[in-house]
Parts: structure tokens; sequence; C-alpha cells
């Protein structure tokens, strides 16, 4: 009689996989829909269709270029190998992880796993994969709110691979899989730094690269459905318990603790920016978009520090960070070069500077005493200080972090989207712009019966004289 089958190899935990692969989940539907319906109600009706579209093909484009090459590019072993030169400890060496091995086998961090920082996984590589290509995926979403209602579908396609290759694997590698500043230190728990830092700098210079929107469609820049821009945001909030609470990689106290504060460094941050909309604002009146605004900058401030501060030290950040952002926001955007750039939805702040600010503020608050993996025997906790926890050094190094992917993502970026429009242009036509979905798409947000007739006949963006439904 043969033996009884066992469904799991004696490395796995089903816990410890349950929780990765939902949390992995969760982080996909901040992407789709959750990004998609929050941009695609802040952006007027005539640009709704265009931006789901950029949110969906951007995500799936991804996750091809994450498996076939890219995500080894982040999480494998250094280009160089056991040598030296340029790219050592820089960016790891592309490979595909669809083999049995890159699905089946122990997962694994070949430059952080057996350091003693980190114990070994207890789940496949198939996890691990999908988890972190679901930050790689979400990126390039979030700095699409700087270029909507201008650039090419065509543009973007191209540039969507290109960036998240040459750009966000950097990114990762240097501050996740063991690179140069994960040697050094530097503390970015689930993205401060990798994610929304990229996502500001590198929408913003896009969006100076292609140019502004039409004067008209800047003036006139009005929401379309603020119950959309409830609901995206409301499946964001919620779903960053899987960004922040997967990132231990074990589904243990640091992760409980982490998804604590992100929820509690989010609510302060929207009520504090509610509250400087009563008191600070031009308008003096609470506002619906203030407090999305608050509640984002809430979620990007704890992300560098969700499981390395305790519980006081989330609530300072969601006021600090939110307050700094929100008089960005209002008096920042009058300089240059801010007020020369048309980052349609504000990404460089609400992102970009909150996630720079948060990242300072972990090399403030980390606590020692917030445990992230256990010690036994000769192996130490692993754990983080901070300023106030006596090493002030902490902040000099999550600064330098922040000025190396401010400086290599603001170049590498300038130099891809310049390339892209070598070979396609980079924004669509005037007379394009200024009809929108139906032109672009042949297809509107809540479809008429005109829409469908006239698209029988002849398609709006042949003619783009027509008026077509605006």
């Amino acid at each position: 009689m043969l033996g009884a089958l066992i469904p799991y190899a004696h490395w796995l935990s089903s816990g410890d996989n349950t929780w990765q692969m939902t949390a992995g989940v969760l982080v996909g539907l901040m992407s789709i829909p959750g990004i998609a319906v929050l941009y695609g109600g802040l952006v007027q009706k005539k640009w709704a269709v265009n931006t789901m579209f950029m949110a969906f093909t951007g995500f799936a484009l991804v996750l091809v270029c994450w498996v076939l090459f890219s995500y080894k590019m982040g999480f494998g072993t250094s280009w160089t190998g056991a040598g030296h030169g340029i790219l050592h400890n820089f960016i790891g060496k592309p490979g595909t992880v669809l083999s049995h091995e890159g699905l089946q086998s122990q997962a694994n961090i070949p430059l952080v796993s057996g350091t003693g920082l980190m114990p070994p996984f207890r789940f496949p590589m198939s996890s691990l994969v999908w988890f972190q290509f679901v930050f790689a995926g979400i990126t390039p979403l979030l700095f699409l709110g700087s270029v909507l209602g201008r650039m090419s579908p065509k543009a973007w396609l191209l540039f969507v691979p290109l960036w998240s290759t040459f750009v966000y694997t950097v990114n990762a590698f240097l501050l996740w899989g063991g690179g140069y500043w994960a040697q050094k230190g530097a503390l970015d728990y689930s993205g401060g730094y990798v994610i929304h830092l990229a996502a500001g700098t590198s929408g913003f210079v896009a969006a100076a690269v292609i140019g502004p929107r039409l004067k008209r469609d800047r003036t006139h820049a009005i929401p379309n459905n603020l119950l959309l821009v409830a609901v995206g945001a409301g499946i964001i909030w919620l779903g960053w318990s899987g960004f922040n609470g997967g990132d231990p990689y074990f589904a243990g106290a640091d992760a409980a603790a982490a998804v604590l504060n992100t929820n509690l460094c989010t609510a302060t941050a929207l009520l504090t920016w509610v509250i400087l909309d009563m008191v600070a604002s031009p308008m003096k009146k609470p506002t619906f978009l203030g407090a999305i605004n608050g509640m984002i900058v809430g979620l990007v401030g704890i992300t560098p520090a969700a499981g390395f501060v305790n519980g006081l030290g989330a609530i300072c950040i969601g006021v600090i960070d939110c307050t700094i952002v929100f008089f960005a926001w209002y008096y920042l955007s009058k300089i240059r070069p801010f007020n020369k750039v048309d980052d349609a939805l504000g990404v460089v702040y609400t992102h970009g500077i909150a996630g720079f600010f948060g990242g300072i503020l972990t090399g403030v608050f980390a606590d020692p005493s917030m445990i992230e993996y256990l010690g036994t025997g000769k192996t130490p906790a692993v754990s983080a200080s901070g300023l106030l926890f006596g090493h002030p050094w902490q902040v000099m190094i999550q600064l330098f972090a922040a000025l190396t992917i401010i400086a290599y993502d603001g170049i590498m970026t300038f130099i891809l989207i310049k390339i892209v429009g070598l070979i396609t242009p980079l924004r669509l036509p005037d007379e394009v712009l200024e009809v929108g979905d139906t032109a672009i798409h042949d297809e509107e947000v809540m479809p008429s019966e005109m829409l469908g007739r006239m698209s029988n006949a002849s398609s709006a963006y042949d003619e783009p004289g027509m008026e077509v439904a605006r």
C-alpha cells in the first residue's frame, strides 16, 4: 500500500503562504480596480476610459516583464556575481522564473537569505514572485496620475516596460534585494522610496518632458464622479493592509503591528488634512478631496516605517508628513519648477514628497523594541533604531538613499521618455485631446446610443474635427 501523499513541503507553512498570497491580492486590488477607479473618478469625464485603459494595460505589461526577466533583476544575484564593478550591488542579473523551480521551490532572496537578517521563507517562490510583482505593477500606475490627459497610449505601452525594467528593478535591488543601500542599513519597510518617491520623481520628470494638458483641461479639471473616487480610495486604504502587512514575509507579530500602524497613521493624516483645510487653506472649508489627499499621504508616509515604529511614532508620522505635504501642495506649487510642470493629479506631492519625508521620519522614529524577527541562541533579534532611540546617523542614511533614488530615477526617466519619443509621439494631437476618450478609443465611460451609431459609420479618431460626446 502506498504511503499517504503530503501536500506541503517540509519547509512550507500553510499559514504564512496563505497570508503572503492574500496580501498580494490585496495589493493587486489597489491597482485593479483601485487606482483605475480612483483616477478614473478624479479626471474629467472625457478621460475616464483612457485612464482605466492605461491602468489595466500598465499592470499587465509589468507582469509579463516581471516573470520573463525583471524579477531577478530586483531580487536575484548581482549582475557581476561575486565580483566587482559598476553593476555590483546595483542591479541583479535578469532571468526567467517560469520553470518548476521558479514556481515551487522554497522562496529566497539570494543576497539576503542566509545573512542572519531574515529567517528562511516558509512559502514557495511563486508566492514571493507574485507578492513582489504587485508592488512593481502598482508603481507605474501611481505616476500615471502625473501624465493623464495628454500622453499617447502607444507611448505609454512602450514606456512602462522600459521604466519597470531599468528603473524599478534598480530601486528594488538597492533597498530590498540586498544591494548597496540594503547593506548600508537604509530602512524602507514597504516602498516609501522604492515605490512612492520613485513614482513622484518619475511622474514629475515625465510630465515635464511630455508637456502640459490643454489649457482648458487644466483650468476646468473637475472630477467627474466623487462616488467613484470614494470607492477607489476605500479599496486602496484597506488594500494597504496587505501592502505593509505582507512585507515581513511572515504572518507574525510584526505584520500585525504594521497593519495597525498603517491604519492609525492614515486616519491621523486624513484628519490632519481636514483640520488644515479648515484653518489654513484658501477656502477655509473641509473638502472630501482634501481628506483623500490626507489619506494617501498617511498611507505613503507610514509605508517605509510600518514595522519599525511604535504606535506613537505612527501618529507622529501622520501629523508631520501630512502637514509638510499640505503646505507644499498650496505653496511649493507656486514656485519653480513645480509651477511649470503640469503634474495632473499632484503625484509629486502625495507620493514623492510624502515618501521622501516618510523615509526621513523612519530614521527618526524607528524603535529598536519593535522586533521584526526574533533571535534565538547566538542570532540577535532584527530591529532598527532611529534618531530618538540613540542612532542619529540613521537619518543621514535615509537621506542619502532617498537622494540616490531621486537622482537615478529622474535621469533614467528623462532618458527613457526621450527614447520613446524617438519611436512614437509622446503626446496625442490637440484635436484628439479636445475630444478625449471617444477620439482615442471609440468608447466613453457611460456609452450613449449616439456614440454607437457614429462608431458604426466612422471613427472620431479618423475625423478629429468631429464634435463627439464631450
